[in-house]
């Protein structure tokens, strides 16, 4: 088999297809890695190390550095041998300074995600690297890099059969083209008429296993990434393709060991080409071997292109023949099967989403039909020009193509009717479906209607009020009134099943389960509709007897709240009496005695009412009876009045008997106790029957005392030892008593008017409001004598006269 065989029109599909793919292939990460690292790997063993992780092993920068030195030839800066990150990012620094001192643009290629192991920004410098070192001074025919490597693979390549290099991806899928290369320049390696262009994993794995062995070139992939990715990747083939150019350095490099076979080779095509051959090999042994070589490279290539030409004319009739029949074999595999499909009843028992799937694969079906349209045409016109040119198989050319044109025709057919059949289906069961939602969407509110109903009727109602009842009632009352519509509701609803029955059983439609929008049925509607029926007279039994209780209890409410709306004021009026009684100073203190006495009396015969209003709480326990709405009395609030009106009453009258003891024993008159009294009463400004600390303050400073805040808490100490903060009448009258009792009391409080009064024998009224606080200065005013001495002015006070009464040593 001639290695030199093929057409170059025949293999290569659509580039910008391919681009589609590989957008959706994550193998070229893999690739990239397998085949840079063993790229790494080829130039870091001249150091004496390798790498196993890409990402990992160059976070330090350190092989990274190495690789650069290796490759370059150049050494660069001292290397960071520390192991923190900024001696990573310093070396990886280093490195990438290089790298663009080279003249090289690193786009978002930073030392921070280098030394974070990003993988993709790993690769990305290594193919930067790759680019610069290994790529970039490839030169082919004023082509450089990229185009000027692919220009060399097709110069390499051109004459092989089935190799047709146009990119560096999908034109190796087969490994024809690596197993050229090595033909080409070493064709002892590999017997190139063996090799199937159905077979690239042998294809592939001859290739790399004979560069790795006899060319020193690493295996940088395997056949499985090669053959098992839509499209291989770009990177990784152009780096591994790269080492095969600077493996061979151009064919002025490959040894003439290596080119005597293939002119051998050749020998037999032509008379012309073996007298070049002759003229070639004399011209080695007489002159300079490199000139001589050159002179048979030019020839050679004369040689191949008449050759292409030749073959090209020669081979277009079978060319065509074998395209008719790819083609044609092509289509009947895609109409295989295709008639069987289009005659299946699987629409009959189809749900509507099924029918709907159906269809939009019939359209998908339809379209790939008329997308075939074109093929069928090309198969025509093939077969036409192969009659024109009169291809000696034609009768079984027109037989085929005949064939294929009539199953075209009843493919269009079948279609068709399968279209209408299934649009038809289509149509039915979109009216059953309607109807289905109709139902589902009126059989929702009125199952919920329904299941709320039977809630509300079997709920334990819990009522306090004969109100509440009431309105218990009434609703129930308005429940009952919208049954005659909801029975409507009901038979409308069980209408629309009974018009899906009818539609299947006229149609015949196979239903295939139950109404996709709803779990209600017919039987249940009923089911829950006659539990309504049974519910509703249960229920009015329930509020009759709720509503006779409620009025027991109504009753047990007004009988209470009668009664003590009377006992609460009436308490409450004997409390304020009694406390008028302790204030007032009416009679003497045996009068008021007297007079508690026969309240207490009165207050102890009202005891029976208190029992009798007891007893009615009990009865409104026993109902559980919590509010009452006739009154704002409860049974506690009674119960406390009461006590605190014993209290109070028994409280008061030991008050005025131990205000008598005093009085007798400390020999207090009857006008100096009315006189401690109104005093008393005067500064208890909130009426408690107690002095607060202030107003006793106020009053000792109103009855002339002069004294600092440490007296006063002394003066406390005494009126008050358990530091309650009030001052009782009882403890002010036995501090007066005992303070009347100093004959130096008067003068004092005199000497503290004449300071006010400038000391004149008199003092004025606005002199008072002025030195003393309001209540105080009225208190006096109220109460001193007008001052009648020689000396006295219009307005004129006796402070002195005022002074001595309050110690009983004058009248006022």
């Amino acid at each position: 088999m001639n290695p030199y065989d093929g057409d170059e029109n025949d293999y290569m599909p659509q580039e910008d297809d391919w681009d589609r793919d590989m957008l959706l292939d994550p193998a070229w990460e893999k690739q990239q890695r397998k085949t840079f690292t063993a790229w790494c790997n080829s130039h870091l063993r001249k150091a004496g190390t390798q790498i196993e992780n890409i990402e990992e092993d160059f976070r330090d920068g350190l092989k990274l550095m190495l690789l650069l030195e290796v490759i370059s030839g150049e050494r660069l800066a001292k290397p960071e041998r520390g192991k923190m990150r900024v001696h990573k990012i310093s070396n990886v620094n280093k490195a990438l300074h290089y790298i663009t001192s080279k003249g090289v643009k690193l786009v978002s290629i930073g030392a921070e995600e280098i030394v974070d192991g990003n993988a993709k920004m790993t690769l990305g410098m290594i193919w930067t690297i790759i680019l610069r070192f290994a790529i970039q001074d490839i030169s082919v025919e004023e082509t450089s890099a990229k185009e000027g490597l692919l220009l060399w693979c097709q110069r390499k390549t051109a004459p092989y059969k089935n190799v047709n290099i146009q990119n560096f991806h999908i034109s190796w899928k087969d490994g024809l083209g690596f197993c050229a290369l090595i033909h080409r320049h070493r064709p002892e390696l590999i017997d190139y008429g063996k090799l199937r262009k159905d077979d690239p994993m042998t294809n592939l794995n001859t290739a790399f296993d004979v560069a790795e062995k006899y060319l020193d070139i690493p295996k940088m992939l395997d056949a499985e990434d090669i053959v098992g990715t839509a499209r291989p990747d770009e990177k990784a083939i152009m780096t591994y393709v790269s080492s095969f150019y600077h493996a061979f350095s151009g064919a002025q490099k490959v040894s003439q060991d290596a080119t005597l076979p293939f002119l051998l080779t050749s020998l037999h095509h032509s008379p012309g080409w073996v007298s070049v051959c002759l003229s070639v090999c004399l011209s080695v042994c007489l002159s300079d071997v490199s000139n001589a070589w050159g002179g048979l490279e030019g020839a050679e290539k004369g040689y191949e292109e008449w050759l292409l030409n030749e073959i090209r004319r020669l081979e277009r009739l079978d060319h065509l023949a074998e395209k008719f029949r790819q083609k044609a074999a092509t289509h009947e595999a895609w109409t295989e099967g295709k008639e069987e499909m289009l005659q299946a009843r699987d629409f009959e028992t189809a749900s509507l989403s099924e029918i709907k799937a159906l269809l939009k694969k019939h359209e998908a079906f339809e379209s790939d039909l008329a997308a075939h349209q074109d093929r069928v045409e090309q198969i025509a016109a093939i077969a036409q020009e192969l009659n024109e040119l009169d291809y000696y198989d034609s009768p079984s050319v027109n037989s085929r193509c005949q064939r294929i044109c009539d199953r075209w025709d009843a493919l269009g057919a079948l279609t068709q009717k399968r279209s209408d059949a299934l649009q038809r289906t289509e149509k039915l069961l979109e009216t059953i479906d309607e109807l289905y939602l109709e139902f589902a969407k009126r059989a929702a509110p009125f199952n919920n209607w329904m299941e709320g109903a039977m809630e509300d009727l079997q709920d334990t109602f819990i009522v306090h009020t004969i109100e509440e009842i009431q309105g218990l009632s009434t609703a129930h009352e308005q429940f009952k009134a919208t049954l005659p519509d909801a029975d409507k509701e009901r038979g409308a609803i069980l209408g629309i099943h009974n018009e899906i029955a009818k539609i299947v059983a006229t149609y015949h439609v196979n239903m295939a389960g139950t109404n996709p929008y709803t779990t209600i049925n017919p039987q249940g509607i009923n089911a829950k509709w006659d539990k309504v029926r049974q519910l509703v007279p249960q229920r009015d039994q329930a509020l009759i007897e709720e509503h006779a209780r409620q009025q027991n209890n109504e009753r047990l409410r007004r009988q209470f709240a009668n009664q003590a709306n009377v006992i609460g004021p009436w308490i409450q009026t004997k409390m304020e009496e009694i406390g008028r009684i302790s204030i007032e100073m009416h009679g003497t203190l045996e009068d008021q005695l007297t007079h508690l006495r026969q309240y207490e009396k009165n207050i102890v015969n009202y005891k029976p009412k208190i029992d009798q209003l007891e007893g009615d709480h009990q009865l409104i326990q026993e109902a559980l009876i919590f509010d009452n709405k006739h009154t704002n009395y409860t049974m506690e609030h009674i119960r406390v009045g009461w006590e605190q009106l014993l209290t109070t009453i028994a409280r008061t009258i030991n008050e005025i008997e131990n205000q008598i003891l005093t009085r007798d024993a400390k020999g207090i008159s009857q006008d100096q106790m009315n006189e401690f009294r109104a005093s008393f009463n005067h500064f208890d400004r909130k009426k408690t029957g107690m002095m607060e600390a202030e107003d006793f303050k106020t009053c000792l400073i109103s009855l002339g005392y002069n004294m600092g805040e440490a007296e006063f808490s002394r003066i406390m100490s005494i009126v008050d030892p358990n530091r309650v903060g009030v001052v009782t009448f009882q403890a002010f009258i036995d501090f007066m008593s005992r303070e009347t009792a100093d004959t130096d009391t008067a003068d004092q409080v005199m000497a503290s008017f004449k300071v006010l009064a400038g000391d004149k024998n008199f003092i004025m009224a606005d002199e008072l409001r002025r030195e003393l606080p309001p209540d105080q200065a009225e208190y006096c005013i109220a109460r001193m004598a007008p001052y009648s001495g020689t000396d006295a002015v219009p307005g004129a006070l006796d402070y002195m006269s005022f002074s001595t009464a309050l110690y009983g040593e004058s009248d006022l």
